[in-house]
């Protein structure tokens, strides 16, 4: 027997249990994202001759990893969603994007900056990671299937799975921001760099993002739906993988024009959607990324259950542990509600949108390309080890939490319904 037999003999259990444990835990105060977790963190402490995971030393790799991660989440996320974009239709989620986003990562950085002892550019690097959402890791707080009725999701999960469709694209500009001011500052503070910044990686980054996902998810949903010609038009072949090439295609061509291809994938999905919003090819597709989402998510997670394991938070300090731990029990819930004062939602969703910004694979993500293009002047291994301790925090808490706290609130939801309908026919 080789190791390579006993690998193989892995993947055939975790691929198995991938289909499985959703089923099992559904409802539960656990999720298959931190079974995973713990998975990967009992082997690796097993006197076994196990190749070494660490994405400090094989930084390329970890980044490209969670890069195809977090794109086919995108895309997942953006063809489940039923509503069509509007100003008014998505207000909580403008709401979370331009208050509770930036209040988020203004404090973060205000945090690191004072309690870390970091230098600007380093606090405002840990606020851009930290801020985008992953509501894949709590699979419970997102919306399921595609169907044809727009107004089909509650209000809690719609917000969730919107705002971190797009701030997983947002957070870019934010993450060059701190990159801008390490290179033109180093361990001080200047303004020379917002200039540039605002114009080319807030403006025209974002705008090439936007432009080219509407074009590729027009051009592909006439493809899938309305092209005359029956061979090419996709939808009657009901063939899932087609989902991938959609991804990859928006992700590639948006990146070789300079804009933001996270953006652009979850604008394109967005507007395949509305293509030909009925039509059930929305379910061949968001079902094909979903399983490779949810093999893919299980994969990198249990590789950081393995980086744990093996020393990945032995630079952490108990100051880094009480940041990761603010922006999850403090920070966020209070930005979060603060964003949605005022909003449609009423106190007890607004507290459990609030209280759900997931931090996941997206901030793993974004560490490793920052650490790539010049980041700050902090030792790596430190900036790992506090973004490794929040996304494990953040699976093991959200990850017990979400199920019970998502089935009280729509078992209230039920409740409090028949009695609003019976007291307006009264």
């Amino acid at each position: 027997m080789t190791s390579a037999d006993a690998v193989f003999a892995w993947l055939g259990v975790g691929a198995l249990l991938t289909a499985v444990l959703p089923r099992v835990l559904s409802g539960r105060p656990l999720s298959m994202p931190l079974v995973f977790l713990l998975c990967g963190i009992g082997v690796y402490l097993l006197p076994l001759p196990l190749p070494a995971i660490d994405p400090v030393d094989d930084r390329v790799v970890a980044e490209h990893v969670t890069e195809v991660v977090v794109i086919i989440s995108l895309m997942g996320a953006g063809l489940a969603l039923n509503r069509p974009v509007g100003w008014r239709r998505w207000g909580a989620t403008w709401r979370l994007l331009g208050v509770t986003m930036p209040l988020t990562v203004l404090v973060t950085g205000a945090v690191a900056w004072w309690l870390l002892d970091w230098p600007p550019a380093a606090a405002l690097l840990l606020g851009a990671v930290l801020a985008p959402t992953d509501p894949v890791l709590a699979s419970e707080v997102r919306v399921g299937e595609p169907t044809d009725d727009e107004d089909d999701e509650d209000e809690v999960r719609f917000a969730l799975t919107s705002e971190a469709g797009l701030n997983d694209g947002l957070a870019f500009p934010l993450t060059y921001a701190a990159v801008g001011l390490a290179t033109v500052a180093g361990s001080g503070w200047s303004a020379e760099w917002i200039g540039p910044w605002a114009a080319e990686d807030l403006g025209y980054r974002c705008a090439v993002g936007v432009l080219v996902g509407l074009l590729m998810g027009k051009l592909l949903g006439w493809l899938f739906f309305r092209t005359r010609s029956r061979t090419l038009r996709l939808s009657q072949h009901r063939e899932g993988f087609v989902a991938l090439g959609a991804t990859f295609l928006a992700y590639g061509v948006t990146e070789l024009a300079g804009g933001y291809g996270f953006l652009s994938v979850f604008v394109s999905a967005c507007a395949i959607r509305a293509a030909e919003r009925a039509h059930g090819y929305h379910n061949v597709l968001h079902d094909f990324m979903e399983q490779v989402e949810r093999l893919l998510t299980a994969t990198v997670l249990f590789l950081l259950g393995a980086f744990i394991a093996s020393g990945g938070l032995s630079a952490l300090t108990w100051q880094g542990a009480v940041a990761a731990c603010a922006v999850l029990l403090v920070i966020r819930p209070l930005a979060g509600w603060a964003g949605l004062l005022r909003s449609p939602l009423g106190s007890r969703e607004r507290w459990v949108v609030a209280a759900f910004g997931v931090r996941g694979i997206g901030s793993l993500y974004y560490l490793a390309y920052a650490l790539g293009h010049g980041g700050p002047a902090v030792p790596q291994r430190e900036l790992w080890a506090v973004v490794t301790f929040t996304v494990l925090a953040s699976v093991v808490l959200h990850g017990i939490t979400a199920g019970p706290v998502i089935a009280r609130l729509d078992r209230l939801r039920d409740v409090e319904q028949p009695r609003s309908v019976a007291q307006l026919r009264r």
